[in-house]
């Protein structure tokens, strides 16, 4: 063989190794968490023919798919006994490939929660999942075919709403957030929940680092990683005790915190330019959206949103913009430097689920099921308004240009012909 096509070889391999690896949605909310993906054939406006497939799922949840290769992985879980399923399907027919069941205690639950809120991780070997009930904490690495690798139990969990975190993967570790209830006047008589940060092997599950937090009001935020401009890769998880704050990823130690927040932290951190975008909130409002610019020596609130700021959905951006998708169905555009609202529309109806951009359009699903696509500029242009027939609390997935819709008991395929 010449050097010229050993050299094309080496090159395309490359490519299509690295092209394939993209298409995988490894995490909740994909790539990073930043719920992005590129333009596919998705339509706006689905008609019966654009759907693939829509199969009934044992159980209920809210938990969101994830993908590697031709599988599916997410969670589902008896709404009366608690017991747990993790769940494989094939992308091409929906069809079941495997399905473990886990036992579980039933525990408190808030209204709009549910026995599967986590989404999996999954990684080249592993799909990793986790649940809780009062006296338990689970996070188990399971290979794709189902069989159990490792398991460990990190004890009780403390909150008033019930788990709802989902691991997330960095280099050789899998990471999860903890962040439980301290709040003494809603304790009801249990301890002050054990807050904690822990990092696990992937392929082992041994520890390799735990790192102790406040405990404040629980909290649901799945970390991502920030690039600083010196090159270093920290690790950002928001909490509602300590804000927006940065780990090193290889011992856990805490570098900064800022805390921006005054209310619980559901969403996840998002990454916008030189900016990290958290929010906070509750049930009965006093919302925001905080931005941090962690360069320059100490970290600083750069910018806040406190008018139609979410406080479940995680935002998205494009460019120079964020998009904030309001709970109550107001969605902005807003500067993503100064937080300068660009544009604003009310959409109607209810969101527990977050948005995704799909090329120059965003996605989400409503409470009511409502599959809405809004146009991601300043117009907010809705582009589609389609009902899957059932409620959902979940964020769409996307992989090899065919996007995965999770309702509480059914999942189905859409678009990429």
């Amino acid at each position: 063989m010449s050097t010229y096509r050993f050299l094309l070889t080496v090159v395309l391999t490359s490519v299509i190794a690295s092209s394939a690896h993209a298409q995988e949605w490894t995490r909740f909310r994909g790539p990073n968490g930043s719920g992005i993906a590129a333009d596919a054939n998705i339509p706006s406006a689905p008609t019966p023919q654009d759907f693939n497939w829509k199969v009934q799922l044992p159980g209920i949840g809210h938990s969101s798919p994830t993908i590697w290769g031709n599988r599916i992985f997410l969670m589902s879980a008896d709404p009366d006994t608690g017991l747990r399923y993790v769940l494989c399907l094939d992308t091409q027919s929906g069809k079941t490939i495997w399905q473990k069941e886990f036992a579980a205690g039933a525990s408190h639950l808030h209204t709009k929660s549910s026995y599967a809120s986590c989404s999996p991780a999954v990684d080249e070997v592993h799909v990793y999942v986790a649940w809780a009930d009062d006296d338990h904490t689970q996070l188990v690495a399971l290979n794709h075919d189902g069989e159990p690798s490792w398991r460990v139990d990190l004890g009780p969990w403390v909150s008033q709403h019930g788990f709802g975190t989902s691991p997330m993967i960095f280099e050789d570790k899998v990471i999860i957030s903890l962040m439980q209830l301290g709040d003494e006047r809603k304790l009801k008589d249990r301890p002050i929940g054990n807050s904690r940060l822990i990092a696990f092997d992937r392929k082992t599950g041994e520890k390799l680092w735990e790192t102790t937090r406040d405990s404040d009001v629980a909290a649901y935020s799945v970390p991502c990683v920030y690039e600083m401009k010196d090159g270093r890769k920290v690790l950002i998880a928001n909490s509602s005790a300590h804000g927006i704050a940065a780990h090193d990823p290889e011992t856990g130690e805490q570098l900064w915190a800022e805390q921006v927040f005054n209310m619980r932290s559901v969403s996840s951190p998002v990454i916008a330019g030189d900016l990290i975008l958290g929010s906070s909130g509750s049930g009965g409002g006093g919302n925001t959206v905080s931005a941090v610019d962690p360069n320059g020596g100490q970290p600083k609130l750069a910018w806040r949103l406190s008018r139609q700021a979410s406080y479940v959905p995680t935002p998205v951006t494009f460019d120079d913009k964020v998009f904030v998708w309001y709970d109550k169905g107001i969605v902005s555009c807003l500067d993503a430097k100064t937080g300068k609202v660009l544009g604003q529309k009310r959409i109607g109806g209810n969101y527990y689920g977050s948005p995704i951009r799909v090329g120059n359009r965003l996605f989400c699903i409503s409470e009511e099921g409502n599959l809405m696509v809004v146009s991601a500029d300043t117009n907010l242009e809705v582009l589609g308004e389609t009902n899957l027939g059932e409620g959902s609390e979940s964020t769409p997935s996307i992989s090899d240009g065919v996007m995965y819709l999770r309702t509480y008991s059914h999942l189905t395929s859409l678009g990429g012909k």
